[in-house]
């Protein structure tokens, strides 16, 4: 009888422990750790910004593997280098139970390089802590964190937003777990990428001699700005990227507009002709078959109705009269292929101006995909456009004997750049994302279908076949990729209470 009541009673023991190491954590509890741990993690994300991070430059590579590499290990994470050239990228991961999920997570390490004249401090790689003072930002002590923090201060340097801010984050989470000796209810395995404002060029490569290594039930993206609302954001996806250049030829050389007026064609007219043929006066593209396949479920127009945005108050800000028409609201219009000519360039203009015709003009577009968009069909079907309206296409130079045989002549060359993602927002993935939302911040957050713009880790995303999610962490005006990148404080612990409402929650 007695070893029957000691074997209960260990029982017991057990179970209990089991259970604490799977604990909830409340919101009260999510909000007075997360403030709580707040200055401390503001320190290391100090030290972290402090590290150079130019992908192109091997040392600054070097010292952030090394530091990101130290993080996770002291954070009870086995790492690898991985590479498949000449660029490391690095994979953690915890132990892996059976019985759960497992969530990979992708964070950037590098960042836009910099031009230290155009920052309003020191260096963009001496994080500065600031507070708003009339209509600019005042340099303060870092001291001031030793009493109450302010979340309208904000920290100013490279990657504070892009994307070193959410991955402090997230390891501050794994640290307030760690203190209260609570495991994660899934397991996790990072991917580090240093190369991301490159567009990741090994990347995909990496993954795909990797797959086995890299399986899981879903992707965090740790990466990428709030919603204009700057209301905790999930977005669902992203639109892909192609970009294409035009040469509209004239004559040989530029001729005087005295002499050859009236004679010579001007290239400028030609190619105006052309573009103006691309799109109608609501903006929409008039090229067949451009949107084809783009269809909206009743869940998805529920969905982006919810998010809260004004269309005034979005043209208001713009300074813009009148917003084009591809979509009912700037949501919809995310969802849709878009045409952009991202600059023109012919002869001079300004002080350099110069009587001539000009002969030839160069055009910059860039086409945003979606996934019933695929890049090789929208390139295709611009080039079919453009034949149609009377062009022929070469691959370089023109030939004086094509000169002399095509009147309109146009240069076309392409590149297909980030592809497409996006998850289902009604999914086993998206509500367990929304459950910890939900816990830390009730109703107030937002899920959006698809961001605007491109993200280059659609290529492994696609790979491995795994539902991805962006985790949107900093404030919209964070001058991202430009001088004075910021991250809001504010921002910042909502971001560490984020990660603390969805690693705690059991995922089935």
């Amino acid at each position: 009888m007695m070893k029957t009541k000691h074997f209960s009673l260990i029982s017991i023991i057990l179970f209990l422990a089991i259970q604490n190491t799977f604990a909830q954590l409340s919101k009260e509890e999510i909000i007075a750790d997360s403030k709580k741990e707040l200055r401390t993690s503001l320190l290391s994300f100090r030290e972290y910004l402090s590290i150079p991070n130019n992908g192109k430059v091997t040392a600054d590579i070097e010292a952030n593997l090394s530091w990101c590499q130290n993080a996770l290990q002291s954070r009870g994470f086995e790492t690898q280098i991985l590479k498949s050239g000449e660029i490391p990228h690095l994979f953690a991961s915890g132990k892996i139970d059976p019985k759960k999920k497992t969530i990979l997570v992708y964070m950037q390490v590098d960042g836009q390089p910099v031009d230290s004249s155009a920052w309003n401090q020191e260096s963009p790689y001496i994080p500065a802590l600031k507070m708003k003072e009339g209509d600019g930002w005042e340099e303060i002590n870092w001291n001031f964190i030793e009493g109450p923090i302010n979340p309208e201060w904000k920290v100013f340097a490279r990657s504070a937003s892009d994307s070193k801010g959410p991955t402090m984050t997230f390891f501050s989470a794994l640290d307030i777990l760690q203190q209260k000796k609570i495991t994660p209810a899934v397991n996790l395995k990072f991917i580090l990428d240093f190369q991301e404002e490159m567009s990741s060029p090994e990347l995909a490569k990496v993954v795909s001699e990797n797959k086995k290594l890299f399986e899981a039930d879903g992707i965090l993206i740790m990466d990428g700005t709030r919603h204009f609302s700057n209301l905790p954001n999930l977005a669902f996806g992203a639109r892909g990227i192609a970009t294409i250049t035009l040469k509209v030829f004239g004559a040989k050389d530029n001729l005087h507009s005295g002499q050859y007026g009236n004679f010579a064609p001007n290239p400028v007219f030609t190619a105006s002709r052309l573009l103006s043929a691309m799109k109608d006066d609501t903006g929409k593209v008039l090229i067949p078959g451009f949107y084809d396949g783009v269809k909206f479920s009743e869940s998805d127009l529920i969905a982006m109705a919810a998010v809260p945005e004004s269309l005034e108050q979005i043209q208001d800000e713009l300074g813009i009269a009148e917003a084009e028409k591809v979509g009912t609201s700037y949501q919809e219009a995310m969802q849709f292929p878009s045409l952009n000519i991202r600059g023109i360039r012919a002869a001079w203009v300004g002080d350099e101006v110069r009587t001539i015709i000009p002969s030839e003009v160069t055009i910059e577009i860039d086409m945003r995909t979606v996934k019933e968009t695929p890049a090789d069909r929208q390139i295709d079907l611009v080039r079919e456009f453009i034949k149609d309206q009377g062009f022929h296409i070469i691959s370089g130079e023109p030939t004086d004997e094509e000169r002399k045989t095509f009147p309109k002549l146009v240069f076309f060359d392409y590149r297909i750049g980030s592809e497409p993602f996006r998850a289902e927002m009604e999914s086993e993935f998206g509500n367990w994302l929304e459950k910890g939302m939900s816990l830390v911040f009730g109703e107030a957050y937002i899920k959006t279908r698809l961001t605007g713009g491109s993200q280059p880790m659609a290529p492994f995303i696609n790979i491995l076949e795994a539902p991805a999610v962006s985790v949107r962490i900093p404030n919209p005006d964070n001058n991202i990729h430009g001088p004075n990148e910021n991250i809001r404080i504010g921002n910042y612990l909502e971001g560490i209470q984020t990660c603390l409402g969805i690693l705690t929650q059991t995922f089935q």
